[in-house]
């Protein structure tokens, strides 16, 4: 079930939210708990158990370790308890995400014909699975404090917002949330419209955007001409970011309806002026997890620029593997750390001079180096297939002799190019920036007003989409796959 549904919006969510706060407080965490679970169900009958073992699993850890002597953090027991869970909770993690590509991988190294097993994807495997990693992490670090009640931290395992695709939820993050809540009038409407945002760039914006994307990709890659390469990557650039982006917006919105405060995910990632900036801005809760749980345990800058380059490596290799079991995801993922090395070496002080010595001419050739590689990076992650992102490469760059353009792309171009242009606009801090002008020059003395026009525009916004649910067939959602 995805939260552009009719199912979601029409059944599940009013449902939900009636039985919610009817409950009374003492049992709010069980009302969550058990329709999140039929929530992750619906579109995953088995491993539903597969996560409620997650639950039982990490919590039963917890106490476990919790029992030792918290005080010492080289108490050999407690380490031994952590190294076991993070050794199942992986080894989980690999066995249903990463079995058929090793196998894959062991066939083609060593000509064996081993038959692939083809399981399922659990959804949301990877997002779940870090996030009870982190709670038992930061118990053995003395971060937290152990959760003793089953139901809250299942819960805060399960918790349907951001259970499929996240944001990464640390559990010092809504610790004492779970405990005590209050959603006043003003949090819910805020957590509505907040959805409605996100189902708008969702249903409006990245569906049919990835349309575009998805009529250049019929072609065959090596014999596009540059300039309908280039639409299309553009196309899937704007598609991945409102799609991950719009349901991470919903999944915030939804939080705050039940009395949750996420942190961000997203932070206007397409106008930044490096590489480095975009990790900052673009899908910040993996960051800071691969951050602060694998590449400051590496040992981070402190050992030398050797070492810091080796950690980089490992934790961008790592990063592109978290996305898929697939070789397309590790080059990805490999070359944001070559581009993130060369930045950190040469290139970033080069940059900041360029901004700091040219004004917006300096920030324009930074912004648009950034776009550049990172639309690139965008065709290596969308295709699986190495070979066809090697002629989509090629036909980025016009090696293959196909010319800038041929009729078709004009077409392309002429039929989309008010969709691209509102998503490009849409990308960055553009119309925030122009509503806060708007409000604080015509409406600061008006609140009333401008919420009225702001309810108004969101009410329309969320009956356009709505309709657009029900009219199209084209639904998906890019990050069920990870």
């Amino acid at each position: 079930m995805v939260f552009s549904s009719i199912s979601f919006l029409v059944y599940f969510l009013p449902i939900v939210i009636c039985v919610y706060y009817l409950a009374p407080a003492g049992l709010k965490n069980l009302v969550l708990l058990v329709t999140s679970l039929f929530f992750y169900a619906w579109g995953e009958p088995i491993y539903v158990f597969l996560m409620i073992f997650s639950i039982v699993f990490n919590y039963w850890f917890g106490i476990l370790l919790h029992r030792c002597n918290r005080n010492d953090v080289n108490n050999i027991k407690a380490k031994g308890i952590l190294v076991v869970n993070v050794a199942i909770n992986l080894g989980i993690l690999g066995f249903f995400k990463y079995v058929d590509f090793m196998i894959g991988n062991i066939n083609v190294t060593f000509g064996a014909h081993i038959p692939a097993m083809n399981l399922p994807l659990p959804i949301g495997i990877s997002f779940y699975t870090f996030q009870v990693m982190s709670y038992v992490i930061d118990l053995y670090k003395g971060k937290v404090k152990v959760q003793k009640d089953l139901i809250a931290f299942g819960t805060y395992v399960a918790l349907f917002p951001q259970l499929i695709a996240g944001p990464i939820v640390r559990f010092e993050t809504i610790e004492e949330q779970l405990k005590k809540r209050h959603v006043d009038p003003e949090m819910f409407a805020s957590g509505v419209r907040r959805f409605t945002i996100g189902m708008a760039k969702k249903v409006l914006l990245a569906n049919n955007i990835g349309l575009l994307w998805e009529s250049v990709m019929k072609m065959n890659p090596g014999d596009l001409p540059v300039a309908t390469a280039w639409i299309g990557a553009v196309a899937f650039t704007l598609q991945i970011y409102f799609d991950f982006s719009g349901y991470s917006d919903m999944a915030i919105g939804l939080g705050k309806m039940f009395g949750f405060t996420f942190l961000e995910n997203f932070n206007y990632p397409y106008i930044s002026k490096s590489i480095t900036e975009f990790w900052r801005r673009w899908h910040i809760s993996l960051s800071s997890w691969f951050k602060e749980y694998v590449y400051i345990p590496l040992g981070g800058n402190r050992h030398g620029i050797k070492r810091q380059i080796l950690n980089i490596f490992t934790v961008w290799a790592l990063t592109g593997l978290w996305h898929g079991a697939s070789w397309n995801f590790v080059i990805w993922g490999i070359y944001f750390a070559i581009l993130l090395i060369i930045e950190k070496l040469i290139l970033g002080r080069i940059l900041q001079k360029l901004q700091k010595n040219f004004g917006i001419l300096g920030n324009i050739v930074s912004g648009a180096y950034a776009m550049v590689l990172i639309t690139i990076s965008w065709v290596i992650f969308a295709i699986g297939d190495l070979n066809s992102v090697k002629e989509y490469m090629g036909s980025l760059m016009n090696l293959h002799n196909n010319g800038f353009a041929n009729s078709n792309t004009w077409y392309l171009l002429s039929s989309n190019l008010t969709l691209l242009i509102i998503c490009i606009i849409g990308s960055t801090d553009i119309p925030a920036k122009v509503w806060e002008k708007v409000y604080s020059v015509r409406l600061q003395n008006k609140p009333l007003v401008g919420s009225i026009i702001e309810d108004i525009g969101l009410l329309i916004l969320f009956a356009i989409s709505f309709a657009y649910i029900v009219a199209s067939t084209y639904n998906p959602f890019l990050y069920f796959r990870f």
